[in-house]
C-alpha cells in the first residue's frame, strides 16, 4: 500500500512512500497536472492532506485563492479515487516530535532525519512527514 501526504498550498508539495521508497514533488502547476499525478499514483493508494483552515491577518483574496486550492485537491482525490482523511498539523506534528510552531526548518530537520536519501526542500518536507505519519504513525 502506498500512503500520500499532502501539504496543501502553492508552496506545499504532494509525498508518496510505499514498499518502493518514498519520493516527494513540489505542488504542481496547474490543477490538471496535479490531478493526473494523483490518478496516476492511485493504484493502492490512501492519502492524508492536511486540515487547513483560516488564519488571522490573511487577505481574503489569498484565502479565497488557498481554500479554491484547497477544494480543488480533495476534489482530485475523489476523482482519482483516492481514499483520504485529514489529519490536522498539531496531529501529525506531535507524533513525529517535530512541533514547527510555523518555523518550516523544524519540519525539513526531521524528514532529512527519517529520509537522508531524498533531497528535502521546504516544498516537500511538511508532505514528507504527513505521508510517513500516515504509514507508520497512526
Amino acid at each position: 500500500m502506498k500512503f500520500i501526504g499532502i501539504d496543501p498550498g502553492k508552496s506545499g508539495g504532494i509525498a508518496i512512500i510505499g514498499d518502493n521508497g518514498a519520493y516527494a514533488i513540489k505542488m504542481p502547476e496547474t490543477e490538471r497536472d496535479i490531478f493526473e499525478y494523483l490518478r496516476d499514483n492511485s493504484e493502492g493508494s490512501f492519502c492524508l492532506i492536511e486540515q487547513v483552515h483560516a488564519m488571522p491577518g490573511q487577505g481574503v483574496t489569498s484565502m479565497f485563492n488557498f481554500g479554491m486550492g484547497y477544494g480543488g485537491l480533495r476534489m482530485a482525490l475523489v476523482g482519482a479515487g483516492i481514499p483520504f482523511e485529514t489529519v490536522t498539523p498539531q496531529k501529525w506534528q506531535k507524533a513525529l516530535q517535530c512541533q514547527t510552531k510555523g518555523d518550516k526548518n523544524v519540519s525539513k530537520r526531521r524528514a532529512q532525519e527519517l529520509y537522508p536519501k531524498l533531497k528535502i526542500t521546504h516544498a516537500i518536507a511538511d508532505a514528507i512527514l504527513i505521508a510517513h505519519y500516515g504509514r507508520y504513525g497512526k
